[in-house]
């Protein structure tokens, strides 16, 4: 059985849906945050399936997944580092501690 162009979208839904279920579920920060790579990571799936399988000549889909891999890591870092300062502060991981921004 060859693995074809609806598996790999499968997967990339799986992954997006694990990502909204997470940041909706979770009440720790950094799990909100890997919930979110979860998603990117998931987009990114789907735009490497599109291009691989619709004959994209341009590489539009290549580039905008590593566009969004490079945005997610620096979304990560500077969310991380906002939260160092609040943990600094409020020392409470919780995201029901910081409903005063």
């Amino acid at each position: 059985m060859l693995i074809g162009m609806y598996h790999y979208l499968c997967v990339g839904l799986i992954l997006f849906l694990t990502g909204i279920i997470g940041s909706f579920i979770a009440k720790n920060v950094i799990k909100v945050l890997i919930a979110i790579e979860f998603m990117l990571t998931g987009v990114n799936i789907n735009f490497v399936t599109f291009a691989a399988y619709c004959g994209n000549e341009k590489f539009d889909g290549f580039i905008m997944a590593l566009f969004y891999a490079g945005l997610g890591a620096v979304e990560f870092a500077v969310a991380l580092y906002i939260f160092y300062l609040m943990f600094s502060k409020k020392e409470n991981e919780n995201i029901e501690a910081y409903s005063e921004l």
